[in-house]
């Protein structure tokens, strides 16, 4: 492919998770660089839309109403299914998209690349049988420990302009103004600390008493220092609970945005933290994407040890069962996460702040000024 011959509408597929499509933001610049004038378009389920509608290289965002596709799926109600399937490639096919990318690689995005009726469709190491949907098929290595490192691999692939390739947040004008509205009335003008906890599955998650105990000793570590750092949790509506025990143990009030900010709102927050500290999860790979010191706590998954970034990094302690992603064999130990302890974490968080933080804390705990 050349910038002479290119193609004039791209689509763009990856329809989920979070942590995925900012994983895979960087390409967004690199196709706009490649075609400047091309209509770039990105499909993808309803409830990440809003990860992408502010990105400035879009030109449309469009949503894949996957969650009604399911349902029709598993209520066997496959002649409806059929026709919203016809209806839904129809108006795909109508904006006459001449290439057509399945960054996801699964077949439930195989699928919408190949009813978009393009010429050129490219798949990102597709299973389930989706390549045979596709034109081309390309693989990235297994062992490339780098930051979204398959998405780096397709853009050289298709001779793509890398430029710095990095993720980028785009939370639009009014989720900033709302994050600096919720800053301001918590008193946090000077700074704040966000810990990102909690996942869709328990072996990725850090043990509640531990994120207690370190948001104590952190914040006890900063006054030390002579300055200020509350801790504030970040989550979803069925995460309030959990944040409440977490903050119930560390006697401080950590929970206040949990369930209460949009994915934009978040994403406005993440920008103006001082340091973030999560596990895998999508807002955890936001700070990255932010540029703010990230620290990220790795175990039973391990997207990317090599963060791309000198203000971003993992603990990852591996055994001989890492990673065992959705196949834990430790009886509910979870003992990757476990040799995690908070003297590590709070370390390696003094070190961000004291190289990339605008408040360094250089002291040891305990000692005054």
């Amino acid at each position: 492919m050349t910038a002479e011959a290119g193609p004039e509408r791209i689509l763009l597929v990856r329809l989920s998770a979070i942590g995925d499509i900012v994983f895979a933001s960087p390409l967004i610049d690199a196709f706009r660089a490649a075609w400047p004038q091309a209509h770039l378009a990105w499909l993808v389920h309803p409830g990440c839309a809003s990860v992408l509608v502010h990105q400035p290289a879009l030109d449309a965002v469009i949503e894949w109403p996957q969650p009604r596709l399911r349902a029709l799926l598993a209520e066997r109600r496959f002649g409806v299914l059929r026709r919203e399937l016809m209806r839904l490639g129809q108006e795909l096919r109508a904006q006459r998209f001449d290439l057509a990318v399945d960054l996801q690689g699964l077949m439930k995005s195989a699928l919408p690349t190949r009813l978009t009726g393009a010429p050129t469709r490219i798949g990102l190491d597709s299973r389930e049988g989706g390549g045979l949907l596709m034109t081309r098929v390309i693989h990235s290595p297994r062992n490339d420990r780098r930051i979204g490192s398959e998405y780096r691999v397709l853009a050289e692939a298709l001779d793509l302009p890398l430029g710095d390739f990095a993720m980028r947040l785009a939370p639009g004008a009014e989720a900033r103004a709302r994050a600096e509205q919720l800053i301001r009335r918590a008193g946090l003008s000077d700074g704040f600390v966000l810990f990102c906890p909690f996942t869709t599955r328990p072996q990725k998650h850090w043990f509640e008493d531990r994120w207690a105990e370190l948001a104590g000793r952190l914040s006890r570590l900063a006054a030390d220092a002579g300055i200020g750092l509350p801790v504030r949790l970040l989550g979803a509506p069925d995460d309030r609970a959990a944040a409440q025990r977490i903050a119930q143990v560390a006697g401080a009030p950590l929970d206040a945005w949990v369930g209460e900010t949009s994915l934009p709102l978040a994403a406005a927050l993440i920008e103006r933290a001082s340091l973030l500290i999560g596990v895998d999860t999508g807002l955890s790979h936001m700070g990255i994407a932010a540029q703010i010191p990230t620290l990220l706590l790795f175990g039973a998954t391990r997207p990317y040890l090599k963060t791309g970034r000198a203000e971003a990094r993992v603990l990852y302690h591996a055994r001989d069962c890492s990673p065992c992603r959705r196949r834990p064999t430790c009886d509910g130990r979870f003992d990757c996460m476990r040799a995690i302890d908070v003297d590590q974490v709070l370390l390696a968080a003094r070190a961000l702040l004291d190289e990339h933080g605008k408040s360094p804390m250089c002291k040891p705990e305990g000692q005054s000024q």
